[in-house]
């Protein structure tokens, strides 16, 4: 599961307005965080296909998973409740914002990590 620089580019560059924002390779790929706490990833699947995961709580996520672009998150064997994938096709700016708001909502509630 390649890193893909172009990927974290994009989050990067949707996310460049916010403050508190840090980054940590994980997951295959990287992750995205305000405050600490994770926002969204990005990574190219072994499938080739350019995917991003974004966190947006669980009271969210029947919303979320109600858009036909967006697909549960399973790592392993087990669900991640609250994390949804979205590939990077169906993902055009617009899209990224939208999901973005409801991650960066759902982080700001959260208390800060260090």
């Amino acid at each position: 599961m390649p890193f893909d620089e172009s990927l974290n580019q994009h989050m990067r560059d949707a996310l460049a307005a916010h403050v508190g924002i840090t980054e940590k390779r994980m997951m295959g790929g990287l992750c995205f965080f305000l405050n600490g706490n994770m926002l969204c990833g990005a990574r190219r699947h072994k499938d080739g296909v350019g995917r991003f995961m974004f966190r947006v709580g669980k009271d969210n996520e029947a919303v979320a998973l109600a858009d036909p672009a967006a697909s549960e998150v399973i790592h392993g064997t087990r669900k991640l409740g609250g994390f949804i994938l979205v590939d990077e096709a169906d993902c055009p700016d617009p899209s990224m914002q939208r999901w973005l708001q409801m991650c960066l909502a759902h982080a700001a509630a959260l208390p800060a990590k260090e």
